[in-house]
């Protein structure tokens, strides 16, 4: 029985990286991605290199509509869905003070949202076949990160629901995955959002120094195999949730320390 999977924001960095993996396994994939040129580029390659069937969907996961077709058309085109991984996210720079409030509802709108309607749409089949849905998180998920308002929020929302999720359905064999990389080399800091909505163009982050998007990847559909319902990706990470839990005042004058030392950084 050949696998079926649906990836939001394929076209680049995590999510793209995903796709190519899950097409190396053999599987029958599912994209949507709001760049139509990148998913096609990638649909004529993965079928070309794999023999496998790619389908592609142009939409914004913020959208109910978009996240509901996209689910539908998955499983009417390959008639069966087995995984649904949540990836399509964005990123936000800025104090909260500073920051419009249509940022935050921006962020929010992707990064919990669009999981939440994809999800929705996808669980009646997911747990029919005893399969997986998976969150790309963050460590921002457990630890609120100075100038990242928004974005903490989100995953923070984000992890609830899913966790919430998982208790539901202990019964069902439905297997819930949150994943949480480390600074990830990909555009997600090039596009972030500064406080007033304009994207940033500049990452703060040295990207080459970063796991590559492959690496997440790799590590992500290991741990769908292996039916976990955690994955912190970093050392850095397991550390910065270890000492919150235990120190929050530590975490919370070490996790200030680490964003003021960035290029530009608001507490600079």
């Amino acid at each position: 029985m050949i696998k079926t999977i649906a990836i939001t924001g394929a076209s680049s960095g995590i999510g793209k990286s995903l796709v190519v993996q899950s097409a190396q396994r053999g599987w029958n994939v599912a994209c949507i991605a709001r760049n139509m040129d990148a998913l096609n580029l990638l649909k004529i390659q993965l079928e070309s290199e794999y023999k496998i069937n790619v389908l592609i969907f142009q939409g914004d996961v913020s959208i109910e509509e978009n996240c509901k077709s996209f689910i539908k058309s998955s499983i009417s085109h390959f008639g069966r869905l087995d995984i649904l991984i949540n990836n399509a996210g964005m990123t936000m720079r800025g104090l909260f003070i500073e920051t419009e409030l249509s940022v935050i509802k921006r962020l929010m709108d992707v990064n919990f949202w669009g999981s939440v309607y994809c999800t929705k749409y996808a669980i009646p089949e997911l747990i029919k076949n005893k399969g997986s849905v998976v969150g790309v998180s963050s460590i921002a998920g457990f630890k609120g990160l100075p100038a990242r308002t928004g974005y903490s929020a989100s995953k923070f929302a984000l992890q609830g629901f899913l966790e919430s999720l998982r208790n539901e359905n202990l019964k069902t064999g439905l297997h819930v995955l949150i994943a949480c990389p480390g600074y990830t080399e990909s555009n997600i800091r090039k596009t972030a959002l500064n406080s007033t909505g304009e994207s940033q163009s500049e990452t703060p982050l040295d990207e080459s120094s970063l796991m590559s998007s492959e690496e997440v990847a790799d590590i992500i559909l290991k741990a769908i195999d292996k039916k976990r319902l955690y994955i912190i990706m970093t050392l850095q990470g397991k550390l910065a949730v270890f000492i919150n839990k235990w120190f929050p005042k530590l975490a919370d004058k070490l996790t200030y320390n680490v964003i003021k030392k960035e290029p530009n950084s608001p507490f600079s």
